[in-house]
């Protein structure tokens, strides 16, 4: 299973590719669309569209993943912000119904680094041993990487759930997925 995974922007969007191989997980790609600045951001939703579709046209994944929305102070960012993941979503939808996720960052740090308030140096350390990266262009593009490996552990623990519910064992003593998976992260297994 391929996951492209987006955190949404208005000036700059980090995207991630990573694949579910059985039990591992393989980083594919992943960097930053940028939009210009410059434009008012009207004539940028053309060029956050053209992106976006170029970048599943390139890569055709099985799965999309994002970031929801935020709290941003600035009632105009914010506004921004949501027409810009709405353009996305505008095309993501045309060809991915039903398998379009999104996760909110609290929700993308707990899953990955073990509590939700985790900061971003700490997001990056996680991904640089778990997945053996080291220069992200943006925090932009390493919040994407973090949102698909969330998507990709989400997703297993939800199957993991639901074997157990039909082996009858119940829900797991929740130690958190992130502490639970501590001890495979040496192996970078899942």
């Amino acid at each position: 299973m391929i996951v492209l995974a987006i955190d949404p922007g208005s000036v700059t969007a980090g995207y991630a590719l990573l694949e579910k191989q059985g039990r591992h997980v393989r980083y594919i790609t992943s960097g930053i669309m940028k939009f210009d600045a410059k434009k008012e951001f009207l004539l940028r939703v053309k060029d956050i569209v053209t992106q976006t579709q170029s970048l599943v046209d390139l890569h055709q994944p099985d799965q999309i993943a994002l970031e929801s929305l935020i709290f941003v102070k600035s009632p105009t960012a914010l506004i921004k912000l949501a027409q810009s993941r709405g353009a996305m979503l505008g095309v993501l939808s045309q060809n991915y119904e039903g398998k379009i996720f999104e996760y909110s960052p609290n929700l993308v740090k707990s899953t990955v680094v073990g509590h939700g308030h985790a900061d971003k140096e700490g997001v990056q350390k996680f991904l640089q041993t778990y997945l053996g990266l080291s220069d992200f262009k943006t925090h932009d593009e390493s919040d994407a990487i973090a949102i698909a490996l969330c998507h990709i552990l989400q997703n297993q623990n939800i199957s993991l759930a639901t074997a157990l519910a039909k082996e009858g064992r119940g829900k797991s003593k929740g130690r958190g997925l992130a502490a639970s998976l501590a001890h495979k992260v040496k192996g970078k297994q899942l």
